[in-house]
């Protein structure tokens, strides 16, 4: 049983580890907001690989109902994005970013925020679940015939993506240390443009595929 544990803990590792717009937001909160914000942006996605993960454990994948609304979930997630970048820029054009030393920490409404936004990011991405249903089906025959293998299999994604946000949270925050809030605006120019026309792209490649 430990095995099938240590496999799903490398397939979690293994799909969050990619650097897409939700590592550079999670890297972008942290730096904003520290640790606890950047990684509650990133156990929400745990989250949300965890519920893919479950889904496809459980066969609900086959129906081809996630993947019938593949589209309109692109859609969503796009603009989703698109419209975080738009906040940084707007931040970047309204002045001088706050002392990163001197901020408060964040409250259950702002953690809970970063939790749900990073949940429904990936919720929205459809690759996602084509990504775990091949993952998954590949991890079918050590996990069969064993009870509870799926749900053991499920807890190690959900590990190995907590494990992969936790680390990125942690290499981000210790970066913090030694950036000025100088630098913090232009890193919100930045990652605001890339985060906008990211999102701009997926919402596009969607309405013309």
């Amino acid at each position: 049983m430990i095995e099938v544990f240590l496999k799903g803990l490398g397939v979690g590792v293994a799909v969050a580890a990619p650097v897409g717009p939700i590592g550079l937001l999670c890297i972008k909160r942290t730096l904003a907001r520290g640790w606890t914000t950047g990684f509650a942006t990133g156990l929400g996605v745990a989250s949300a690989d965890a519920t893919y993960g479950l889904m496809v454990a459980a066969g609900l994948a086959a129906t081809g109902l996630l993947v019938a609304f593949a589209t309109p979930m692109q859609i969503a997630g796009g603009l989703m994005i698109a419209g975080l970048g738009a906040m940084s820029l707007r931040t970047f054009v309204n002045g001088p970013a706050p002392d990163l030393h001197a901020a408060e920490a964040p409250g259950a409404r702002g953690l809970g925020t970063a939790f749900g936004s990073g949940y429904l990011l990936t919720l929205s991405n459809p690759m996602t679940i084509l990504a775990f249903a091949g993952l998954v089906a590949g991890l079918g025959a050590t996990a069969a015939g064993q009870p509870g293998a799926a749900y053991m299999l499920v807890g190690g994604i959900f590990a190995g993506s907590a494990l992969w946000w936790a680390t990125l949270a942690t290499a981000s925050s210790l970066a913090r240390r030694r950036i000025t809030p100088r630098i913090t605006r232009w890193l919100d120019l930045a990652s605001g443009l890339v985060l906008l026309v990211w999102g701009l792209w997926i919402a596009l490649t969607a309405l013309t595929a």
